[in-house]
């Protein structure tokens, strides 16, 4: 949830809710919970939980990786990828608005003295790799010496092509650079266009991604690379404060996340694309349905109506979020249903405050 709206369910007890603020709101199946009770577990601090090593392994497998390491938040994820690939002075190279730099709090920065240089991304999510090269510092002591390139799929729901990856890639090695994907929505990334993930992970030297969002897991994170690099990682872990001791409880509803919750992506794409379709109709809203590639709609609205369009759609039970566009991601607790009333309740919104 997000600062302030902590007591959603306290404020509205009788009501169903129709939670689109993020994937990250989804409760966990009943199912997934079953598998969570069943779990084996173990010290994992001790490497002895059978559950997370399982988990674990599944997940390299998955992303055509040596190893992998179970941490609690996509947050420490992308930490301990910029810190075990980075020493203390040097730099990582991501975008503007990558959720690496804007919205983690500077922990590269803070916990590792590792610089941050920001670029604008592009319209479609990637990073113009002539003004990442403009931004490789020269090899020079006055600079901080640039190590890392970090790409982020999905991003703001827009799916990053293959081609550019490969290019990336090429690119990379061409400058000495190690090159990670924040993969939170990963999975979402590969549904939409039809491809094994490791297709896209093949080009990364560590990929992260998260368990907690569409996957639908109540809590966790991956982070996969070489085995090398995952032992660094897990010294990094435990310095963050990420050792957990009976974590199979929650790794088992990992394993069930990746068993189960892949393929279910693509309804929450066709509602995503359902929604913007219907919003795009409605006057004073303002959709690009062709940009929606994967769970997430932004909408445009006056400056001035967006917050009474919150706080309307709230008081009907609709949560939805949002910096500067409204932003609405559809999940596995979306279900068909809730489409159209979604959109009614947005048409009567507008035309009550344009009256």
């Amino acid at each position: 949830m997000l600062p302030g709206d902590d007591s959603i369910e306290q404020e509205m007890p009788d009501m169903r809710i129709i939670d689109l603020r993020s994937d990250t709101v989804t409760r966990p199946t009943d199912a997934m919970r079953q598998a969570m009770l069943a779990a084996e577990v173990g010290d994992d601090v001790y490497g002895e939980d059978p559950t997370v090593n399982r988990l674990q392994e599944l997940a390299a497998e998955l992303v055509g990786k040596d190893s992998a390491i179970f941490v609690p938040t996509g947050t420490q994820g992308n930490l301990l990828a910029i810190l075990a690939h980075c020493q203390r002075g040097e730099e990582y190279i991501a975008g503007q608005q990558a959720h690496c730099y804007r919205y983690e709090g500077g922990g590269a920065a803070v916990f590792g003295s590792v610089q941050p240089q920001p670029v604008e991304f592009e319209a479609d999510g990637t990073l113009d790799l002539a003004r990442v090269a403009a931004m490789i510092k020269p090899d020079d002591h006055h600079f901080a010496a640039t190590r890392l390139l970090c790409l982020e799929n999905t991003q703001a729901g827009k799916v990053l092509p293959l081609a550019y990856q490969a290019e990336a890639a090429e690119f990379a090695r061409r400058h000495n650079l190690n090159l990670h994907l924040d993969g939170a929505r990963l999975f979402n990334a590969a549904v939409s266009q039809g491809i094994d993930v490791a297709a896209i992970t093949g080009y990364y030297d560590s990929v992260s991604f998260c368990l907690s969002k569409g996957l639908g897991a109540p809590v966790g994170s991956i982070l996969a690379g070489s085995s090398a690099f995952i032992m660094c990682a897990h010294r990094w872990r435990k310095m963050a404060g990420g050792g957990m001791r009976q974590a199979g409880i929650l790794a088992a509803a990992g394993i069930h996340a990746l068993e189960c919750h892949v393929e279910r992506l693509v309804e929450d794409h066709r509602r995503a694309r359902q929604l913007a379709e219907g919003l795009a109709s409605i006057s004073g809203l303002s959709v690009d349905p062709a940009a929606v590639a994967t769970n997430m709609v932004f909408v445009t609205v006056a400056p001035e109506l967006k917050g009474p369009i919150i706080a309307f759609l709230k008081e009907r039970g609709i949560l939805v979020g949002g910096y500067g566009q409204l932003r609405l991601v559809t999940h596995l607790d979306i279900a068909d249903s809730d489409i159209p009333e979604v959109l009614g309740a947005f048409e009567e919104s507008v035309k009550s405050f344009k009256a």
